[in-house]
């Protein structure tokens, strides 16, 4: 297994104040896998602001007073609450439960009001594993309990909703124009300390920090020195206008508190996943058909200029939409609808603002020529179109079962996989898989109908076996006795 050296501890800053105990019993067997511009419908409240400030002529210190009072009305504080375990799926289940059955663990972080209505935005990590959701208002101090509308690992994201009105509701601003070297305050819940504001500037952005475990991440972070603590999870990093910048989501760190390295979703980002949540109950990435890479040092020797900024594209799909476009292998793409290109991060970031069957003109250097070429951008199983979803839920199973698309398909090297996610009290959680973890078979038995494999598992009586696939891409068996 990979070991982290001691100053590059990616940690992921939900704060847990709970630890939850159990006994597994299950024999299991690990290995390695091998392989392993808006233009969409949102809520009238999320407008996009300018993220220009001028700092002539004014207080920072009444500045930072004012971003502050009207940013913290619109955090909110966030409990998760995960049940303890069900019983009686097998006799030592049953034997251990007797004498030590955990009761509810509880996490907290924090959260966005978007809308007036009661949409909040998250971390994908805050809520994962919740049972329940409660949500703290802070100018109300009053719990609401809170509705999980859709979730997304590859961004960190998820919408909330609970049932108010009037609330306090954040403006975005466009995230493309925040500067390197600009104030910020990150506004959250460190520590269960509500409401705490810090400040710092904006230290970098693109950042590529691969603390995602989703297979087709989109990390292209915003890096601040604004002090993140465990809890700020979820919470708005904002200008001096007190409108959101971005969402915090991970921190690096040699001991898991505070060491001047934050990291935020930028706001372009999580308006286009949040307009996808709430209208689709899931995210619609869109694909260009190519493989892009960073231009390392080899490529720029090979094409001659050092200083070439971009991407490489390094294979174009037979037949897809950006080789019928006119896309080559060996094609620098420097812009996307006018806004440049700097890196793969760039790229997936911009490139995640669409969705499938929009069109992306891209300018592309060839042969030390600029080239315009448009493309038409698909789902991920190279259509045009939205996707649906698929998904179906189990309450004795205590989970929801979806597809995998042909590139997910394509990246494990799979031919056939049912995803779970959703998970909460149950026979799948009891059984010690995740969010996020992909059957490969039940009792060497491969499924392609999510409905016929929830059938199956919950009619089943006897010794399950559950092949599968974990979020960091390992192999393993899990083995329960049903009664």
């Amino acid at each position: 297994m990979k070991k982290y050296s001691f100053y590059t501890i990616l940690v992921l800053i939900a704060f847990t104040s709970g630890i939850a105990g159990s006994v597994t019993i299950n024999h299991i067997s690990k290995k390695r896998e091998r392989n392993a511009i808006f233009d969409f419908k949102v809520p009238a409240e999320m407008t996009r602001g300018s993220a220009s400030i001028d700092l002539s002529n004014i207080d920072l210190n009444e500045t930072f007073s004012m971003a502050s009072e009207k940013a913290r009305p619109a955090v909110v504080f966030i409990k998760s609450i995960q049940e303890g375990s069900q019983r009686s799926y097998s006799y030592w289940d049953l034997f251990f439960d007797y004498f030590n059955n955990p009761g509810p663990v509880s996490s907290s972080g924090s959260g966005v009001i978007i809308t007036a209505d009661g949409y909040i935005v998250t971390n994908h990590h805050v809520v994962k594993d919740a049972d329940r959701i409660e949500v703290v208002v802070n100018n109300r101090k009053k719990n609401y309990p809170a509705e999980l509308v859709g979730s997304d690992p590859s961004t960190d994201l998820a919408l909330l909703k609970i049932n108010a009105d009037k609330l306090s509701a954040i403006e975005f601003v466009n995230s493309d124009q925040v500067k390197v070297g600009e104030w910020v305050l990150a506004v959250g819940n460190p520590f269960n300390l509500t409401s705490t504001v810090t400040s710092g500037i904006v230290s970098a952005k693109g950042r590529n920090i691969n603390v995602s475990k989703d297979n087709l991440p989109i990390e292209s972070f915003i890096q601040t020195d604004a002090a993140i603590n465990p809890g700020n999870s979820g919470g708005a990093l904002v200008n001096l206008d007190g409108k959101l910048v971005g969402i915090n989501a991970a921190i690096i760190s040699r001991t898991g508190s505070y060491a001047g390295y934050g990291f935020a979703i930028p706001s372009n980002i999580v308006l286009k996943i949040i307009g996808d949540l709430k209208e689709f109950g899931m995210v619609q990435r869109a694909f260009i058909e190519a493989e892009i890479t960073d231009i390392d040092e080899q490529i720029a020797t090979r094409l001659k200029d050092e200083y070439l900024t971009g991407v490489y594209v390094s294979k174009v799909v037979e037949e897809g939409n950006a080789q019928k476009s006119g896309l080559k292998k060996e094609d620098i793409i420097i812009r996307m609808n006018g806004i440049n290109i700097t890196d793969r991060a760039s790229f997936d970031e911009h490139l995640a603002y669409y969705r499938p069957g929009d069109k992306v003109k891209l300018e592309v250097l060839r042969q030390g020529k600029i080239l315009d070429i448009t493309v038409q951008l698909v789902n991920s199983d190279g259509e045009t179109k939205t996707v649906k979803d698929n998904t179906i839920s189990s309450v004795k199973l205590g989970a929801s079962f979806g597809t995998l698309s042909k590139v997910e398909k394509n990246a494990y090297g799979i031919d056939s996989g049912i995803r779970i996610s959703n998970v909460k009290n149950g026979l799948i959680r009891n059984m010690g898989l995740p969010n996020g973890f992909i059957i490969l078979s039940v009792n060497n038995q491969k499924f392609e109908d999510p409905s016929e494999l929830v059938t199956t598992l919950e009619n089943f009586k006897g010794w399950l076996s559950i092949k599968g696939i974990t979020p960091e891409g390992w192999i393993t068996t899990q083995t329960i006795r049903i009664y």
